[in-house]
């Protein structure tokens, strides 16, 4: 059995949608075996059949509506293990490019920050030049950047509670900083952070940062190691991210979202939310709005 799950910020926009696949599913000698309404804007419809020309059915009737969906199986639909990118997914800004603002050089690590989260530029070489144009930022910018810049994104801090109370484990490795994961990560709720160490030396950075250097083989490696721990494999996990480098542990992973994200990310990933908030992913796992936590 499959679940359609249909989420949006715009009533009109999911009935139409959800009217839409209705009609669709017949082509396919399909109808839906049962409707629930998980919550304000979410929706959930049961059908029994081949999941990749569902898929297809469902995102041709959706077309353009500002609606997100996902389609998969009912089994193993609640994920043990959220495993979550922080820059532009978790939180709203990229905390490079915001501590580049205080350097005075936003706009050219912006460039770069967008390369490398589209993919056409290796991760690993694109940090390192853009942490060496930090030199000499004095320390105290990075408190002043997340009391100023950062902020949870719309439904982050419900997401982890939720799965967090529901007894899941919930790991936020970022390509960026553990100044800002350790935060982040308080602010959020997750158990757990993993990111890279900015090096700094009388009170200034050092334009390094330590190795080895957590990037997208180390974000695949982190979501193997805790569902390891677990007595889980991937397929028990929720990945979410928006760059490249967060592709591995996205196709990896049991459902995989992509949240605001890149188009090489959006392609690949099982499932993307372009229009609803974070809480869009619980509505994926089958929770319901009285479930979540706030």
């Amino acid at each position: 059995m499959l679940a359609i799950t249909l989420v949006s910020p715009d009533p009109a926009a999911l009935a139409e949608a959800a009217a839409a696949v209705r009609a669709a599913l017949p082509r396919l000698d399909l109808a839906v075996s049962s409707e629930a309404v998980l919550g304000e804007g979410a929706l959930d419809l049961l059908v029994d059949g081949p999941p990749v020309e569902i898929h297809q059915a469902v995102k041709a009737a959706v077309g353009e509506r500002p609606v997100d969906f996902a389609v998969q199986p009912t089994a193993n639909r609640r994920k043990r293990l959220l495993i979550a990118d922080m820059d532009s997914t978790i939180i709203n800004v990229e905390c490079l490019d915001e501590l580049a603002d205080f350097a005075g050089v936003k706009d050219k690590v912006s460039e770069i920050t967008e390369r490398a989260m589209r993919g056409e530029l290796a991760f690993e070489g694109a940090l390192r030049e853009r942490v060496g144009m930090l030199t000499g930022l004095s320390v105290d910018a990075l408190q002043a950047c997340y009391d100023d810049r950062v902020k949870l994104n719309p439904g982050a801090r419900t997401l982890v509670r939720t799965m967090a109370e529901n007894g899941a484990r919930c790991a936020l490795v970022s390509g960026g900083f553990t100044f800002f994961t350790s935060r982040v990560a308080e602010a959020a709720g997750f158990h757990l952070n993993r990111a890279n160490t900015l090096i700094e030396a009388d009170g200034k950075l050092t334009g390094t940062v330590g190795d080895p250097i957590l990037g997208k083989e180390a974000k695949l490696a982190a979501l193997q190691e805790e569902t390891a721990a677990l007595g889980l494999t991937p397929a028990d996990a929720l990945a979410v991210g928006d760059g490249a480098n967060d592709l591995a542990m996205i196709e990896a992973s049991g459902l995989g979202v992509a949240y605001r994200a890149k188009p090489i990310v959006a392609a690949q990933a099982h499932a993307k939310v372009d229009h609803a908030d974070l809480t869009a992913l619980l509505y994926f796992q089958g929770y319901t709005q009285a479930e979540f936590v706030s």
